[in-house]
């Protein structure tokens, strides 16, 4: 590992607390290992910026006021995975070979729902667009060079808008990467404060997939680095690692917007391979409940990958880890709009949270109220009082809704309802990655993580036909545990 700390001051490696993070949509899992003691010491928190800081002070029972001690961090975090979803990352801008500024626009014409008539397609992510007069064939050849004055008076434009990161994408780039350096010279020197060259970002053929990425690098890497820069800050660490999609941390000072986008769930992903393969079995399902989503792995022998993806209407050329998610998480809202029942996908957070958590902004039911209200939620197990009288009086306005339309349904029997629903979706996502894939279910273990996934992980055993369980005792921050299991790698 490199020491990002004073050799002279800081204790040796091998001594060294190791911190382990993992920072969800809704909770943020923390778990310090002490070599010393050959200890680990778990704690879950509601997610917020400051949320792994806290953990820490907690964990080694520090005041505010007291100085850290340093520390070894590694960390998964969804805060690129949120601004994409949300389409809340830094404002950029594209830079692009004359001819092809429509080119993210248009993408493939791929309709993923053959027969709708009104389309509705993801916006692009960049805020400008500029075209540029350079050119390089398929063999490498420069076919045509930027003038650097109009280059400069085009960018300045761009500058005044307040927009200060830039994708560079040149045609054939990944064959002569020599016109997106010149262009990327003259950007830096104009004062852009983040370049994303294609060349670096994806050298492969693709110009679709390439510029998309390099967008996606412009969009996400500058708030992430803003974010992981101030969280050091606070946490002071003598080395600091970022989980990345693939699986492989890298240091965080380098780690890249597009390779974040599974920055948590790849945590869950690599300890469910150690699971898997510690308990003697080849083949598992990776069952991972959170607060806001579910998402699902298959193992057999070792993690899959993919090296080309679609998220949130991005094309992604970076390998990651196979997932597939659905939005039912402890957190999925609970919702009867007089035609039928539906969990999710909206989700209440961690901010208003669910009912029973006592937030008085919170006003929407919830799959972690109704498991509670199904006694299926430990409240002398649970790190803080659960509130059951607002979540009961939710549920029962739900059956006298029902009522009124002549279902004579309880509140119980409508809580009953919501979970069954809520198991047949994730139990659909299960056979996404086995059945549809033509790999038999019955024939893996289901190994469960994640802090909701004990109170499902029977039911959709059943429903499935799976015959083995697996729950390790650190199931509830898994993905954390990941992080102190992964490699360093890129």
């Amino acid at each position: 590992m490199n020491e990002a700390g004073g050799a002279g001051s800081a204790p040796p490696a091998e001594q060294r607390p190791q911190f382990w993070i993992d920072r969800g949509g809704t909770f943020t899992d923390c778990i310090l290992y002490d070599p010393e003691r050959q200890r680990l010491k778990s704690l879950k928190l509601l997610s917020s910026d400051r949320a792994p800081i806290e953990g820490l002070r907690r964990l080694l029972g520090l005041d505010a006021g007291t100085p850290l001690p340093a520390v070894d961090v590694r960390m998964g975090t969804t805060v690129g995975t949120n601004a994409l979803l949300e389409r809340k990352g830094r404002e950029c801008a594209l830079l692009i070979t004359r001819g092809f500024s429509d080119l993210l626009e248009i993408g493939t014409q791929a309709r993923p729902r053959l027969f709708d008539l009104d389309i509705e397609k993801p916006g692009v992510l960049y805020s400008a667009v500029v075209e540029v007069d350079a050119r390089c064939d398929a063999d490498g050849n420069v076919l045509c060079r930027p003038d650097p004055d109009r280059v400069r008076a085009d960018l300045r434009a761009v500058l005044a808008r307040g927009i200060d990161s830039l994708a560079v994408v040149v045609l054939h780039a990944y064959r002569a990467p020599e016109l997106e350096r010149e262009l990327g010279t003259i950007a830096g020197e104009l004062g852009f404060g983040h370049l994303a060259l294609s060349h670096e970002i994806a050298a492969e053929l693709g110009l679709l997939s390439r510029a998309d990425t390099t967008v996606l690098d412009a969009y996400l890497t500058p708030l992430i680095q803003s974010y992981l820069s101030t969280l050091s800050e606070g946490l002071s660490p003598n080395t600091f690692y970022v989980m990345q999609s693939s699986g492989g941390l890298a240091n965080a000072a380098a780690v890249r917007g597009p390779h974040t986008v599974l920055s948590g769930p790849a945590g869950g992903v690599v300890a469910c391979a150690s699971v898997a393969k510690s308990a003697g079995f080849e083949q598992a399902i990776g069952f991972d409940m959170g607060g806001t989503s579910t998402d699902v792995t298959r193992f057999c022998g070792d993690a899959e990958r993919v090296y080309e993806s679609e998220i949130a209407g991005v094309r992604l050329r970076v390998p990651m880890l196979s997932l597939h998610t659905v939005a039912a998480g402890g957190g999925s809202l609970c919702r009867y709009d007089g035609h039928r029942f539906a969990v999710g996908p909206e989700s209440a957070g961690a901010s208003p949270g669910p009912l029973s958590y006592g937030n008085p902004a919170a006003s929407e039911l919830t799959l972690t109220d109704v498991n509670l209200l199904l006694g299926r939620l430990p409240v002398d197990r649970f790190p803080f009082p659960l509130d059951e009288e607002r979540p009961r009086h939710a549920l029962e306005s739900v059956a006298r809704r029902l009522r009124r339309r002549g279902d004579a349904r309880s509140a119980e029997q409508v809580a009953a309802g919501f979970l069954r629903i809520a198991n047949h979706n994730m139990a659909q996502a299960i056979r996404a990655v086995s059945t549809a894939r033509g790999y038999d279910v019955r024939e893996h273990a289901l190994v469960v993580f994640g802090g909701a996934g004990g109170q499902h992980a029977c039911a959709l055993a059943r429903l499935l036909g799976i015959r083995n369980v697996v729950l390790h005792p650190l199931a509830g921050v898994l993905s954390a545990y990941g992080m102190g299991l992964a490699d360093v790698a890129w």
